[in-house]
């Protein structure tokens, strides 16, 4: 017997697959929330409940959802074999891949560019990177929890540019461009792990450091952009 919680699901579910045929046309828009609504034939105060945002809900839940389908195949494909730079290009590779609607995601782009949804843009990003971190298996802490997230949030953001203008066969130049942005990345890495070895920069950086460490936040499940919640 169907829970209530599946339910629940089931009917998030519903609303986004049906936004999903009106995005093409009027965007991640009330016009795509209110159709939405009929076409999944969902009561409204329902629908308003669970998006209380309309199209903007939607959209950050779509997100979520390709977040969710990347971390189930990192979990099921075997990356050992692969230096760590190649696994992490692998995960947004995976998350590209995750996206199979692109004019949804390019829909989205310009909704997130928009300033009064600028910041929700940027969470979703963020929750992006640092799912990919995680799931990599990294323990950081301090300053480096946040370098980390954020040089790959701009990295996953540059590609994301990349891949919706991208036609050539099987979107091999966005590959090549992710490849090259994740070499700067590590290069990246490399110079900011010297300067942290630095006695001077060490003693510069021990109060930034303190005062990241108090107000460190990490991202939980529950907490993503989007994520559906019972």
């Amino acid at each position: 017997m169907e829970t209530g919680d599946d339910g629940m699901m089931a009917t998030r579910e519903a609303l986004l697959e049906a936004a999903l045929l009106h995005v093409p046309f009027d965007g991640w828009s009330e016009a795509t929330f209110r159709a939405a609504i009929v076409d999944a034939g969902v009561a409204t105060g329902l629908a308003r409940a669970l998006f209380p945002r309309g199209a903007v809900d939607l959209a950050l839940a779509y997100h979520a959802r390709g977040d969710a389908a990347m971390l189930a195949r990192l979990e099921a494909t075997d990356l050992s074999a692969l230096r760590f730079r190649e696994r992490v290009a692998a995960a947004v590779r995976f998350r590209l891949e995750a996206a199979t609607d692109k004019e949804a995601v390019r829909r989205g782009t310009t909704l997130f560019a928009l300033p009064m949804h600028a910041a929700d843009g940027a969470r979703a990003i963020w929750g992006t990177a640092d799912a990919i971190w995680t799931a990599l298996g990294d323990t950081s802490t301090d300053l480096n929890w946040y370098t980390k997230r954020a040089t790959l949030s701009g990295v996953y953001g540059a590609t994301v540019l990349f891949w919706l203008g991208d036609d050539s066969p099987g979107h091999q130049a966005t590959w090549d461009f992710l490849d090259r942005r994740i070499e700067d990345v590590m290069q990246f890495e490399k110079v900011k792990s010297a300067v942290l070895e630095n006695p001077l920069a060490k003693a510069v950086l021990a109060g930034p450091k303190k005062l990241m460490e108090k107000i460190r936040m990490p991202v939980q499940p529950d907490d993503m952009p989007g994520r559906f919640r019972s």
